[in-house]
């Protein structure tokens, strides 16, 4: 057997760039859903004519989390081996 088909494909994981700003992103959409859903007063909805404006845009920031962590998954990086 040779040592070509025998190696195992080491993918960055956790450590790759998309999974860090996916989970920075959903964080801040979390806590945005939630003021939307909790703390949004009759005030800030009329400034944003009737628009709850903390819950749509987490809303929004929760899909684009996923759709990193989505692309991390279908095409994760491929750390080289260090072979001389």
């Amino acid at each position: 057997m040779s040592s070509t088909s025998t190696r195992r494909r080491r993918t960055a994981g956790a450590f790759d760039i998309r999974v860090v700003i996916a989970a920075l992103i959903g964080l801040y959409g979390i806590v945005l859903v939630c003021m939307g859903l909790f703390n949004a007063t009759d005030a800030e909805l009329d400034r944003a004519d009737g628009l709850n404006v903390n819950l749509w845009a987490g809303i929004g920031m929760i899909v684009v989390a996923a759709a990193f962590v989505i692309w991390a998954r279908v095409r994760p990086i491929v750390v080289p081996d260090d072979e001389s």
